[in-house]
C-alpha cells in the first residue's frame, strides 16, 4: 500500500478525473449563449465558432480558478519570488520540448507525408476568422486552463516524478489530436504534442509553480499566432 501512494494520490487521482471531465465536457458550456442568443447550431459560422470556444474557455478557467484558488495564490506568490530563476528554468526546458516537437514533426511529415495535424488546421482556421480573439482565446487563456488540467491536477494524482510527467505528456499529447484526428495514423502526432507535454511538466516539477509552465505555454501559442496572422 505504501509502495502505491508513492505512484499514486487517491484524493488527487479522483480530482484529476474530475477536473479532466470537466475539461472535456466544457464544449457544452456553449449551449448558454446558443440557447440565449437563440443561434442556429446547424449553421454557425467560423467566427461565432471561435466566440463560443472562448465562451466556455472563461468559464472552464474561472471553474478551475475556484477549484485550485488556494494552490493558485500560493504558486503565484512562489513565482514571483524567483521570478528570473523559474522562467530561465522555463526556457530551458521549453527549448528542449520545442525541438523535439520540431525534429519530430518534420520526421512524420517526411516519412509518413502526412501533412499538417488535423487540430492544427482546425485551429488556424479559426485564427484566419478572428484573429485577435483567437490570440486572447488560444494564446492567452487556453494554456492556463491547460495547465491547471494537465499539470496541476496530474501533479496532485501522482507524486511520482517520472509517472507524473509521462502521463502529464501522454495525455496531453493524446487530447490534441484524438479529437480532431481524420486516420489513425495520425496517432504519431502524440509525440510531438506529447514532448512539448512532457517539458511543461518537467518546468513545472522543477519549479513547483504552475505559473512557471503557464508563461512558457502561453509564450508558445501566442508566438504561434502572432506569426500566423503577420505571416
Amino acid at each position: 500500500m505504501n509502495k502505491f501512494k508513492e505512484f499514486v494520490n487517491l484524493k488527487g487521482l479522483i480530482l484529476a478525473i474530475i477536473t479532466f471531465l470537466i475539461f472535456y465536457f466544457s464544449s457544452y458550456l456553449q449551449l448558454i449563449p446558443i440557447i440565449v442568443l437563440n443561434i442556429d447550431i446547424k449553421n454557425i459560422t467560423q467566427s461565432q465558432n471561435v466566440m463560443l470556444s472562448t465562451f466556455s474557455n472563461v468559464l472552464l478557467l474561472l471553474i478551475l480558478f475556484l477549484i485550485f484558488r488556494k494552490d493558485i495564490i500560493k504558486e503565484w506568490k512562489k513565482f514571483k519570488s524567483s521570478f528570473l530563476e523559474n522562467i530561465d528554468i522555463g526556457i530551458k526546458f521549453w527549448l528542449v520540448g520545442l525541438t523535439i516537437m520540431m525534429i519530430s514533426n518534420i520526421i512524420i511529415n517526411i516519412v509518413m507525408n502526412l501533412g499538417q495535424a488535423a487540430n492544427e488546421q482546425a485551429v488556424q482556421q479559426m485564427i484566419s476568422a478572428l484573429p485577435w480573439l483567437m490570440f486572447i482565446n488560444a494564446g492567452l487563456i487556453a494554456p492556463c486552463t491547460e495547465e491547471l488540467i494537465f499539470r496541476k491536477s496530474f501533479k496532485k494524482a501522482f507524486p511520482n516524478k517520472w509517472l507524473f510527467i509521462f502521463s502529464s505528456a501522454l495525455i496531453f499529447g493524446s487530447l490534441h489530436v484524438v479529437t480532431s484526428m481524420t486516420s489513425p495514423i495520425e496517432l504519431l502526432y502524440i509525440i510531438p504534442y506529447g514532448a512539448l507535454g512532457g517539458a511543461f511538466a518537467y518546468m513545472y516539477q522543477k519549479t513547483n509553480t504552475v505559473f512557471t509552465s503557464i508563461s512558457m505555454h502561453m509564450l508558445h501559442n501566442s508566438a504561434l499566432i502572432l506569426l500566423s496572422i503577420l505571416v
